[in-house]
């Protein structure tokens, strides 16, 4: 792949906790959430994995609503007056607020701004189009708050980036202002997956059975795989805000982050890429174990405020 890369991270440290770590994402993850485990089965698995995050010092979280949908809110002590929408991942058919509160707080904390994790609706029961609706929704509520664009910056991970990247594309056909800054970690960017990366070590946490199960839930069977309001690879990216892609090279979905990086520089777009060798998807949930994530995290904080949110 010809990407531009901006910055490749050092080799990764800690290796017998991630190799730990590997050993249970592939077994308690990969494992289970895929078929034929039914839907109710993987939320109720992420659900587990996800329930006994501490609170981050300096941080609190409280509930709220955001354009008539549920959210949390991670403030830090410390506020810089502006906000990050985050959007969660999970194939958009599982996870929500409360099993991303790890990123999310971290962020809030490193970047001083407020974090709003929005509970989109999710596949099966809505398919696409719903979770753009929710995101677009999400954005004018905060700019009716008071925001200003330049104030708000718009995140996600695995599909909750591929969210934000098609919530920026619809506000610029819809000629609505753009957010300061886009942050994407390990995106979904085509759903054709006809460029899936194999990774010499394996990836410890997406399935490729998963990925088609969901896709097929999310996407309606009328419309292909390769549309641009789905897959953002398609899509004609200038305008996009600037945009920071972090991705582990031991990822089935590196490919989806430097294609992508490669487009959007030639669109004219404001890119950073950051690759993480021997590291994995959305490997940034592991705050607080892996040094590695700590790293990415303060680099998206610093992203982050140079664009002055």
């Amino acid at each position: 792949m010809n990407a531009p890369v901006e910055f490749t991270a050092p080799a990764a440290e800690q290796a017998l906790i991630r190799g730990l770590l590997r050993g249970a994402l592939r077994l308690l993850f990969r494992g289970l959430v895929r078929p034929p485990m039914p839907i109710a089965g993987q939320r109720a698995v992420i659900n587990l994995l996800t329930a006994f995050g501490p609170p981050l010092r300096g941080v609190s979280r409280t509930t709220g609503s955001l354009g008539g949908r549920p959210c949390e809110w991670h403030r830090p002590a410390r506020s810089s007056g502006g906000v990050l929408l985050y959007l969660h991942g999970g194939a958009y058919v599982i996870g929500g607020p409360h099993t991303h509160r790890g990123i999310c707080s971290g962020l809030a904390r490193r970047s001083g701004l407020a974090v709003c994790a929005l509970d989109y609706r999710l596949a099966p029961e809505h398919r696409y189009p719903a979770a753009r609706e929710d995101a677009l929704a999400a954005y004018r509520a905060l700019l009716e708050a008071g925001y200003a664009p330049g104030q708000i910056a718009i995140g996600g991970d695995s599909a909750g980036g591929n969210l934000a990247l098609i919530s920026c594309l619809r506000l610029g056909e819809l000629g609505l202002p753009q957010p300061a800054a886009l942050v994407c970690l390990s995106p979904v960017t085509d759903f054709t997956f006809e460029q899936l990366h194999q990774p010499a070590a394996g990836d410890p946490l997406l399935h490729p059975r998963w990925l088609e199960q969901a896709v097929a839930l999310y996407c309606p069977v009328q419309l292909s795989r390769s549309d641009p309001g789905l897959s953002p690879l398609f899509a004609e990216l200038a305008g996009v805000p600037p945009l920071l892609l972090q991705v582990g090279e031991d990822e089935l979905l590196l490919n989806d982050s430097l294609r992508l990086a490669d487009k959007a520089r030639r669109a004219g777009v404001t890119v950073r890429l950051e690759r993480y060798p021997a590291l994995w998807h959305v490997f940034q949930a592991h705050a607080g174990i892996l040094q590695a994530a700590d790293d990415a995290l303060d680099r998206v904080a610093a992203f982050l405020r140079e664009r002055g949110c």
